[in-house]
């Protein structure tokens, strides 16, 4: 499950169905398959949000949020589709599902070439004609927002890491010892593609991924967010403080009383704290 280098652009095999033009952002919601460097076939939705409303401005001067679920989300789940009409009030907005989610094709390498799902969400975004892009990841989407930031500087504006592990193989407590069954046991992988309707890889990491804590202090100057409650269930506090400690004075630490984990936990208050966050270091 290495992270091979990405692809320089992101085409879509179904073209928009909006009036639009190359380089111009669309007014209308448009769902495409993207194709991954790797050649993974990637569910997206472009939606124009605030766009369609701000005539005072072109449509490529407002940031596009490219938001990054969690494992076993996917575009269509409520949760995110709630976390995509809160950042519509500040910017066009792109989801997608992740390899081995929903309608994307593949299997789920748990957060290792999901850098390049996101790789070519953010390619879709710019294709479109948004200068500015912000990604938002939440759980493992927030582990992989802040490799691909990493990985590749120079595609995205602002980075928004929530309620994402700081480093690899974590066990510390029991919904992490869970999942650490559905993704190294044979039966968990059924549950999970039967139950959870997500398709997991059967191979190991090999060689093991750039962590979290690793990609951190590779971000600057890129501005960077993380996001962790404080009652989160899945990682405890020393993941963000980890981070935070990683990107020094480069980044910024919410640590968010009562908070759980990931999108469902994130109040749409928080959600649009973020969202202005964003426009603020990436509008």
């Amino acid at each position: 499950m290495s992270t091979g280098p990405a692809g320089h652009v992101a085409r879509s095999t179904v073209r928009p169905h909006s009036e639009t033009t190359r380089g111009t952002p669309a007014r209308t919601r448009t769902r495409a398959f993207l194709r991954t460097s790797d050649g993974v076939a990637i569910d997206a939705v472009y939606d124009p949000g605030a766009v369609v409303y701000d005539t005072s401005r072109s449509p490529a001067d407002h940031p596009v949020f490219v938001v990054a679920h969690g494992f076993t989300g996917a575009v269509d789940r409520p949760h995110v589709r709630r976390v995509a009409r809160t950042f519509a009030r500040y910017g066009a907005v792109v989801t997608f599902s992740f390899r081995g989610h929903g309608a994307s094709g593949g299997r789920s390498t748990v957060g290792d070439r999901e850098v390049l799902d996101l790789a070519a969400a953010v390619g879709w975004a710019r294709e479109l004609g948004h200068a500015r892009v912000g990604t938002v990841g939440f759980s493992m989407g927030g582990s992989v927002v802040l490799r691909h930031a990493a990985l590749h500087p120079r595609q995205t504006d602002a980075v928004v890491s929530v309620s994402a592990p700081a480093r690899w193989y974590y066990r510390g407590t029991a919904p992490m010892r869970r999942l650490h069954w559905l993704v190294t046991r044979p039966e968990g992988r059924v549950v999970s593609r039967y139950g959870l309707r997500t398709r997991i890889h059967h191979r190991d990491w090999d060689p093991v991924p750039l962590s979290p804590v690793e990609a951190v202090p590779r971000i600057a100057p890129t501005p960077l967010l993380i996001v962790h409650g404080d009652a989160d269930g899945y990682f405890p506090v020393d993941h963000p403080r980890m981070l935070a400690a990683a990107a020094a004075d480069q980044g910024e630490l919410w640590l968010e009383p009562g908070m759980g984990h990931a999108e469902n936990a994130a109040s749409d208050e928080l959600l649009g704290r973020i969202g202005e966050w964003v426009v603020g270091r990436a509008g």
